[in-house]
């Protein structure tokens, strides 16, 4: 519940289109709501303009699927990370709006329509095998309210592929980097463009790619300004943070 419709909710109980006993019974959850194994947080969207985020990954497909069916109560969006396809079948039986992008690991459920910005996340891959990345950075930004563009294969080793579609990378407002190997990608493109960089290292990579840390490491050291870097393979904080940029 946001502070519009308890705002809302108030109003009815003033002008008596609510009685007191059923306002208490809405707001019975705030701050939170306790199942026992999580504590789910009904007031984070007041706090930070979004509601929380499921993740999933050390969770029992039974967990997942209670926490989905209490929120699909609160009519908000929702976005699970780190999702199996068995976690996805649960959620399914309860909410058949539940979509899951398989790549990405995540399960989205769409309860509000909202418009999406006009300005745009370009979400920039160095490789196809840092996709799993991009696409949970991809649904993150659109689940969020965002319109996102996806510019991927176009990392240095084929940096004409880059320059091919800078028009587009240059046209957002913010910018998401996705790279493995050496990590080199989000330099290249933070000396190209005017706009925000966000860096994402993935654990794509041979062995003293150390799993991601030798990204991370490079990225961390980038000679280019502007850029700024999140964890090992963390689509999600990326696209959670190029939001809060687009949207300002």
């Amino acid at each position: 519940m946001n502070k519009k419709e308890i705002k809302v909710l108030l109003e009815g109980v003033k002008n008596n289109k609510i009685n007191v006993e059923e306002a208490l019974e809405q707001l019975e959850d705030l701050p939170f709501k306790d199942l026992g194994f999580a504590k789910i947080d009904n007031h984070r969207e007041m706090r930070v303009g979004y509601p929380e985020v499921i993740y999933c990954a050390g969770k029992t497909v039974d967990q997942v699927r209670d926490i989905v069916k209490f929120m699909l109560a609160k009519n908000n969006n929702i976005l699970g990370t780190r999702a199996t396809k068995e976690m996805y079948e649960a959620v399914k039986e309860i909410c058949e709006e539940a979509e899951y992008n398989e790549l990405g690991r995540t399960i989205t459920i769409k309860k509000k329509e909202q418009a999406l910005t006009d300005s745009y996340i370009a979400i920039v891959a160095a490789g196809t095998s840092d996709l799993p990345v991009v696409e949970e950075a991809y649904e993150t930004a659109k689940i969020l309210g965002n319109k996102a563009i996806k510019v991927v294969d176009v990392g240095v080793a084929g940096i004409h592929r880059l320059f091919a579609r800078l028009d587009v990378i240059r046209g957002a407002k913010v910018v998401i980097v996705i790279a493995g190997m050496e990590g080199a990608l989000a330099s290249v493109v933070g000396g190209l463009v005017d706009k925000p960089v966000i860096a994402v290292p993935t654990s794509v990579g041979y062995g003293t790619s150390l799993g991601g840390v030798t990204a991370l490491l490079s990225m961390l050291n980038s000679c280019a300004s502007g850029v700024s870097v999140v964890n090992i393979d963390n689509g999600f904080g990326a696209a959670y943070t190029a939001s809060m940029i687009n949207k300002l």
